[in-house]
Parts: C-alpha cells; sequence; structure tokens
C-alpha cells in the first residue's frame, strides 16, 4: 500500500509489472550500450584545433610528459613491435607519435618517444623528434612481468601492458611445405598476421590471421581471388592449394602518409621470435648481413632494420591482377608458385612493380633483392 494525500491506495498490478519488466530490460539496455560503437564528433576536432596550447613541442621530455600524464594508470599496447601511438593537435598542427618499449632497451630502463607534425602525400615531411628517456631523465621503466612494465615520471605512472601473442599458432593445415612460421603480428591497422618463411624459395609472406575480424574483405571486380578490406585497403590473395590468403598489397597512399594502414612490414613479432629463427632466414636471403644484424634484423646500433615487405603498393586494383595472372599461369613450374606472392620494394614505384614469379625463368634472381633498411622509430 502507498500513502496519499487523500488516504491510501493500491497500486494496479499491471504497474507493478512493468516495474518489473523495467528492471529486468536495464541490465539489457546497458549491455546494448556497452555493445555500441564509440562516436567521434566534428565538434571535439574543431575544438582541438582552435585551442592554443602552451605545449614545448620542442622538448621531446615535455612531450613525454604530457603524454604520460594524459594516459590512465593502465595502458595496452598492441602492436607487436611495441609502439604505443598517440596523436594531439598543436596550435592548428596535427601530431602524430608513439612511445616504444623496445624489446633491447626496456629492460635497461629506457623507453623511446617519436613525434612530428603528420605526413601527408601534398607536402615534405617535416622533422621528426626523437629521444630514448631512462633514468637519467628521471624516467623510470620498471619491469613488473614478462610484457609488463610500469613507466614513471615526476608523480604519474602507468603501467603499459604488451599483447601476449605467446599461444598464437597457425590453425592446422595453414602453412605450405617448406614454410617455417616465425611468430604472431599484431599490426597497427588492427589485423593480426603470421609471418611466414619459405625455406625452399627463400622468401617471406604475411598470412591473414582469420581466427579474428577487423575488417570487411570484399573480392575484387575480375577475379574472387583477389580481396580488398573496406577499412584498411588491404588486398589478399585466397591460396589455390590452402584455405588461407596472403597478403599481396598495400595502399600506396597509406604507405606514403606512414599510416596505420601502411602494412605490417614495421610490426614484426618481436616479443615471440624464438632464437635465430628471424636472423637466420634474412642471413639466407641476405648473406652479406651476416654479423651486421642482430637476431630481430637490426643493426648493431638499432638505426636500422631488414625490411620484409613482399608485396605490392598499389594504386589501383588493376594492378593487382598481375598476381592472378601468374598464380594460374599453366606455364608456371609448380615450384615457383608461392614465388608469385613476392614483389620487389622499387618503393613508390607500383606501376612497375611486378610479382617475383613473373620472372621465374630468372629463378628469382633479381626478387633476392627484397632486403632494404627501415627505421625502427616509425611515427604515425
Amino acid at each position: 500500500m502507498a500513502e496519499t494525500l487523500t488516504g491510501t491506495y493500491r497500486r494496479p498490478a499491471f504497474f507493478a509489472g512493468l516495474m518489473a519488466a523495467f528492471v529486468a530490460f536495464a541490465p539489457a539496455l546497458a549491455e546494448d550500450k556497452a555493445q555500441l560503437p564509440h562516436l567521434f564528433t566534428h565538434e571535439s576536432y574543431v575544438e582541438q584545433v582552435l585551442h592554443q596550447s602552451s605545449l614545448q613541442v620542442d622538448d621531446p621530455k615535455a612531450v613525454f610528459a604530457f603524454v604520460l600524464n594524459s594516459l590512465p594508470d593502465r595502458v595496452k599496447v598492441y602492436p607487436t613491435e611495441n609502439y604505443y601511438y598517440f596523436r594531439f593537435v598543436h596550435n592548428g598542427a596535427q601530431y602524430a607519435g608513439n612511445v616504444r618499449l623496445d624489446n633491447e632497451t626496456r629492460d635497461h630502463g629506457n623507453i623511446h618517444i617519436a613525434y612530428s607534425i603528420d605526413f601527408a602525400e601534398w607536402k615534405d615531411e617535416d622533422p621528426a623528434m626523437h629521444q630514448l628517456l631512462g633514468q637519467h631523465d628521471g624516467v623510470i621503466v620498471e619491469k613488473l612481468d614478462r610484457l609488463l612494465y610500469r613507466v614513471s615520471y615526476g608523480s604519474k605512472s602507468v603501467v603499459f601492458e604488451l599483447n601476449d601473442l605467446s599461444n598464437v599458432v597457425p590453425p592446422p593445415g595453414a602453412l605450405a611445405p617448406n614454410e617455417r612460421y616465425i611468430g604472431p603480428i599484431f599490426d597497427d591497422s588492427a589485423v593480426r598476421f603470421f609471418l611466414v618463411y619459405n625455406t625452399k624459395l627463400k622468401l617471406f609472406h604475411y598470412i591473414l590471421d582469420e581466427t579474428v575480424s577487423s575488417d570487411l574483405y570484399v573480392p575484387v571486380a575480375k577475379t574472387h581471388r583477389i580481396l580488398i578490406g573496406k577499412r584498411t585497403g588491404f588486398a589478399f590473395y585466397r591460396d589455390h592449394h590452402l584455405d588461407r590468403k596472403i597478403l599481396i598489397g598495400v595502399f600506396e597512399g597509406n604507405s606514403r602518409v606512414n599510416s596505420y594502414f601502411d602494412g605490417p612490414f614495421d610490426q614484426l613479432p618481436d616479443n615471440f621470435i624464438k632464437g635465430e629463427d628471424l636472423r637466420s632466414a634474412i642471413l639466407e636471403i641476405e648473406p652479406s648481413l651476416k654479423g651486421q644484424i642482430d637476431r630481430f634484423g637490426s643493426d648493431p646500433r638499432g638505426e636500422t632494420r631488414y625490411m620484409i615487405s613482399p608485396y605490392m603498393h598499389y594504386r589501383e586494383e588493376e594492378q593487382l591482377l598481375a598476381f592472378d595472372k601468374c598464380a594460374t599461369d599453366k606455364t608456371l613450374k609448380p615450384n615457383l608458385y608461392y614465388a608469385c606472392f613476392l614483389i620487389e620494394p622499387e618503393y613508390g614505384a607500383a606501376e612497375s612493380e611486378q610479382p617475383a614469379a613473373t620472372k621465374a625463368k630468372t629463378e628469382l634472381t633479381r626478387a633476392r633483392k627484397a632486403a632494404h633498411a627501415r627505421t625502427p622509430h616509425s611515427l604515425r
């Protein structure tokens, strides 16, 4: 019974039932809200552009302090080369960068920061700022567990959880004969790959990890064998022999501006490379690098790294048809089939790139030139 100004009254039975239904429905509403996407508004972007900032962008320590103080107490580093990417707008200019818990420096108490004004196709690259920070800078990097680190500067501490893909392996039947699994890759595009090495043909492939879904892949107009991601622009070829997709193309525009979609060449499986697996594969391709690279494929000073990019930088999907032409060529020797998916790294010259196996008669001589250096301190 409920008290009123005129006495007492009894709630109708349907009202009690309605309240019970609402209480039961409320968790479902909360659950639905939790599953909805995050909304990014133009209003917030405009307000960032119009905001006048006092950040000292020419001082890496000041930027590092700004980044660290802007983070929650715990964050997750998804990319497998251990970059934690960020962006901000400072006095009308958009900056992109990263802090990196590099394999070869983090256990020595050091962390990288790198940033610059964002890249764009219509302008030259702006100068990049980079610094290795450690205890001598007041930055403390503590190892809490194998893939867990606490980074402190001033009064702020953040725990960085590195992405644990220790148990990620290709599904049964996903590797071809003579292929060796190097490790799992979580790209900054949020696409996962298996990096594999063909010991017979001496070449690498990035195989799509289809146990997770992060893009919508649709076939190109002229063949169902080639699929392109709606979000990333990554192009894959459906293998004729195995149930898998091989990365064959990255949109050239994304490579030029160093975006999240520039390809997995800069997210190798650093935390999961076993012993000499990667270095031994690289040296089979480029014996001249013996004594010049470590087990991650980096030079001794860590300034350059062997670049694994067997895919095409394409502008038009028509260019990708060369892969299908090669893979379906009845005159091609069967043992050269997987060489169809190796491209010579003529960066920025997508129009002239051709699958290596179209040169099969040269026994992959030119394709062996797939080694070239890249800086490990990539920006976004």
